[in-house]
């Protein structure tokens, strides 16, 4: 059982097997520039009452629209369904009715509430054509967490037929954009993945830019000038800001290590800017970079031993890694243009960037050593690449001239599956949450 509650995820444990004979069947691949989507069956879950039945469907609905949201799952239509929420809850799935219209998967479940209003949330996996169940889990929670659960059952159903970590349950945070060109307004904004249970921040009284999520998913850094000169802040996710004091310089670009302790950030002082990194218990920073030039855009790899950055010093914007406790810096990018803006993969397989040719922006990946360069986009603007937490899928802002528009997409590394989440306003400088506890 799962139990979401006010402090997170409390306890899990797996209530059916897996079925070894459709292992190799129901597995979708994802290293490949496209795919064909796995036709997936999502019935409404089976309720007792209106209420519960109304639910059910709401749940079954946000479950289609993350797996259809991943391009590896194709949702069939519930006018197609032969069998009934209640049929199915009644007897089982008869698989012979789910076949001809192409389901090679099903996933149905049941919506119940304990006394004192608790709702108590079974769902059930399976695969069609070897008629085998594959997945089994009954989450617990509050009647308002319903959309949470159903997050989580698509992770779930996502990590069964991938082989990869889902990322439904997550948030974005990012800037929202309104108001005239001349005095345009941003305020932080943060949302669920899929745009639902949108909230500001901060009061849009001052610029804010680049915040980035920490490790537990609650904390943000950002930059804001609220202060005067530009200076880093934390807020929480109940809006709760504090400076990170102590710099007398222009401090931007901040972004955590993998334990959260550390922050590294860049720090300009007379003209020229270097890596620092703060460490946040005992309040003291180190410095990394010490020369000409400008090194900004620290990301950590995902063990927190090495930092990617972009720098001029070698007389245009390139990218170079370095360990993270200081030392000689190398350098990765050798394409054509100019590089920014990087970002570690939290699987340490990939960094994404942007790469500017003339007027054409692109984000793209590479490895670490620089191997293996792939431009995914090409826009008249792309920029701010942040990974999922599963490393799978790049988020970014794209800027659409015509349309006079700045808006968030998502892409897979693979270069397929782009398409644009929802935000009610401009928005920019995306930054993706870890799966939520």
């Amino acid at each position: 059982m799962m139990r979401i509650g006010r402090r997170g995820l409390l306890q899990a444990a797996v209530v059916t097997p897996l079925a070894t004979p459709a292992l190799a069947q129901l597995t979708v691949t994802i290293d490949r520039g496209t795919v064909r989507p796995l036709p997936i069956a999502v019935s409404p879950f089976y309720g007792a009452d209106a209420a519960l039945q109304d639910e059910g469907r709401r749940i079954a609905e946000v479950i289609a629209a993350d797996l259809g949201s991943s391009g590896l799952f194709r949702t069939i239509d519930p006018l197609a369904y032969i069998q009934s929420p209640a049929d199915l809850a009644a007897s089982g799935p008869r698989f012979a009715e789910w076949r001809p219209i192409n389901a090679e998967a099903l996933v149905m479940g049941q919506v119940s509430t304990l006394a004192g209003g608790e709702r108590v949330v079974d769902f059930r996996l399976f695969d069609v054509f070897a008629g085998s169940e594959l997945r089994g889990l009954r989450f617990t929670g509050t009647e308002a967490e319903w959309r949470r659960i159903a997050h989580k059952i698509a992770d779930e159903i996502y990590a069964r037929i991938t082989s990869e970590t889902g990322y439904f349950d997550t948030r974005i945070v990012y800037v929202a954009e309104d108001g005239p060109e001349t005095a345009r307004v941003k305020r932080l904004a943060i949302m669920d993945q899929d745009g639902a249970n949108h909230s500001f921040l901060t009061r849009g009284d001052a610029l804010v830019l680049t915040p980035r999520f920490a490790p537990d998913g609650t904390t943000i850094a950002y930059l804001t000038y609220a202060y005067g000169q530009p200076q880093i802040a934390l807020i929480d996710t109940g809006g709760n800001e504090r400076l990170l004091g102590g710099f007398e310089g222009m401090t931007f670009s901040p972004r955590f290590s993998p334990d959260g302790r550390l922050l590294a950030l860049t720090l300009a002082e007379g003209g020229n800017s270097d890596l620092y990194v703060y460490d946040r218990r005992s309040e003291t920073r180190r410095r990394l970079t010490d020369g000409p030039g400008i090194d900004t855009s620290p990301s950590f790899d995902p063990t927190g031993g090495q930092i990617v950055f972009n720098s001029d010093r070698g007389g245009s914007p390139q990218l170079y890694v370095m360990p993270s406790g200081g030392g000689a810096a190398q350098r990765i990018s050798f394409g054509q243009g100019r590089y920014g803006s990087p970002a570690w993969s939290p699987r340490g397989d990939l960094i994404a960037f942007v790469n500017q040719q003339g007027s054409d922006f692109h984000i793209g990946v590479m490895r670490p050593n620089g191997a293996d360069e792939r431009l995914l986009t090409r826009s008249y603007m792309d920029e701010g690449p942040r990974f999922a937490p599963n490393g799978r899928v790049v988020i970014f802002s794209r800027t659409d001239p015509q349309r006079g528009r700045t808006r968030l997409y998502s892409i897979d590394v693979t270069g397929y599956n782009l398409r644009e989440l929802a935000t009610p306003l401009d928005a920019s400088d995306p930054d993706w949450s870890p799966l939520r506890r």
